[in-house]
């Protein structure tokens, strides 16, 4: 038995396919053309479930992994020798193909949207979290020495200098890991967790269909990343002032120095 006969029935789902060939409405459905403009008008409101649930799939398996990932990043930050085996165990997860994945899980967290959720949020960890750890890694160890300086510790070091110096990086990882997780979220369907991939799998033949569940997924994904860089204009400013501040902490320390050493 081949692959195909294993997760096409998943894939199903017993619901039958979303077309059938022999009931073509128009003459555009019945040749199969690329785009079906008047059907896709008429059946719109059949991809509105389907998109709802692949935007809950991709939010709540985003926010998952990025508090994973920030949580295991803030661990290795001060504990450097963790990095490497943190790096190697989220890379590990993203290699292991993605239906297969969703079939390994199956067993435990049974069909749906569970099974759908852990394994996108999985496969978010090593985007995450090696940008998470780079953004901390790239702070200047002079804004590092200013803070000090200036009798922050540890804590608010990384609060008040070290985390707004690295929302580029953090932002970045979320960019790529949303959209990612959208174009993977299509195979959910293969663990019965819907989505538009429901969509696209129940009827392969049908070259409408899948453009319009394609075509959503895109402009999800675009929609995902202007937010998010929309998100990071916002917290430029807030980065902005706290360098301002490292740099006022910068001259606080030198000057403090040059006192210390005319003391001396």
């Amino acid at each position: 038995m081949g692959l195909g006969a294993i997760i096409l029935p998943l894939a199903q789902g017993g619901d039958g396919f979303v077309r059938d060939p022999a009931e073509a409405s128009t003459e555009c459905v019945a040749k199969n053309d690329t785009v079906c403009i008047g059907w896709a008008l008429e059946n719109i409101d059949r991809y509105v479930t389907p998109t709802l649930e692949h935007l809950v799939l991709v939010v709540v398996s985003v926010l998952a992994g990025f508090a994973i990932a920030f949580a295991m990043a803030l661990i290795s930050h001060r504990r450097r020798w963790l990095i490497p085996a943190f790096t190697a165990g989220t890379g590990v997860l993203y290699t292991v193909p993605s239906i297969a994945l969703f079939l390994l899980l199956l067993p435990i967290t049974g069909r749906g949207t569970l099974t759908a959720i852990v394994a996108l949020t999985l496969y978010t960890l090593q985007i995450l979290y090696r940008n998470n750890v780079t953004g901390l890694a790239n702070v200047p160890e002079a804004t590092k020495d200013s803070g000090r300086g200036m009798g922050m510790t540890d804590r608010q070091l990384l609060w008040r200098v070290e985390l707004p110096l690295a929302v580029p990086e953090i932002i970045a990882g979320l960019r790529i890991a949303t959209v990612s997780t959208v174009a993977i979220a299509t195979l959910a369907v293969f663990a019965g967790a819907g989505g538009l991939g429901a969509e696209i799998y129940n009827d392969l033949t049908f070259k409408t269909g899948i453009v319009v569940a394609g075509g959503i997924a895109v402009a999800m994904a675009i929609l995902f990343d202007v937010v998010l860089v929309g998100l990071q204009s916002r917290l430029a400013g807030w980065r902005k002032a706290h360098e301002a501040g490292a740099g006022d902490a910068g001259r606080f320390a030198g000057a403090l120095a040059r006192l210390r050493g005319a003391h001396s």
